[in-house]
């Protein structure tokens, strides 16, 4: 038999989610975005942490893998506006595999005062933008930082750009123009991961 001839067999890892969900079912979580007032508090805590901002991110597919990928990094708190966003939904949590339950992830009415009492708190934002003037990899994400994503399709909202400190693009070396948003997340997130366990 080829090796292309084989079919998928489960594995420990996929047995371990499935027997998760036949457990406790998506249905049956009750997850909250948490109150906006919380981030104060995880700012005093996490000073030099890494954060994430998502710029009215519509597609709870995207959400539940970017929550699942935030997981993974290590992130302090997922921050988005109220306004033009998903929240957390039965697919969102179904997608993120239990990172909706673990992450932090608060919803604001305004999300450019937010930024600028995250700043005010010593975070530095990187945002990815078309109009980015250095790559990703190029910039220092130690510290306290939080990454910005902007939309499917659209891209950041141009106040929450204009209130970003950097813009940074991902390096594309096919011809699609940019990769999907919960895809650029995980780049993003995990060239941060990398550099700060390098300067540990």
């Amino acid at each position: 038999m080829r090796p292309n001839d084989r079919t998928a067999r489960p594995n420990k890892h996929t047995a371990r989610t499935e027997a998760r969900f036949e457990k406790k079912t998506p249905a049956a979580i009750v997850v909250k975005p948490r109150p906006e007032g919380d981030l104060l508090d995880i700012l005093a805590a996490c000073p030099q942490g890494l954060y994430l901002v998502l710029d009215c991110i519509q597609d709870p597919h995207n959400l539940g893998a970017i929550l699942r990928t935030a997981d993974g990094a290590g992130v302090a708190a997922v921050i988005a506006p109220k306004d033009k966003s998903v929240g957390i939904t039965e697919t969102v949590l179904r997608v993120s595999v239990g990172a909706a339950e673990n992450v932090p992830f608060i919803q604001v009415t305004n999300l450019a005062r937010t930024m600028k009492q995250m700043k005010e708190a010593g975070i530095w934002f990187v945002g990815t933008s078309d109009h980015g003037d250095r790559d990703i990899f190029d910039m220092d994400l130690t510290g306290g930082i939080a990454l910005v994503m902007g939309a499917e399709g659209d891209g950041m909202r141009r106040l929450t750009e204009e209130n970003c400190d950097f813009l940074v693009r991902i390096p594309m070396l096919g011809k699609v123009p940019c990769l999907n948003v919960s895809v650029a997340t995980g780049v993003c997130l995990f060239e941060a991961v990398r550099q700060r366990q390098s300067k540990a």
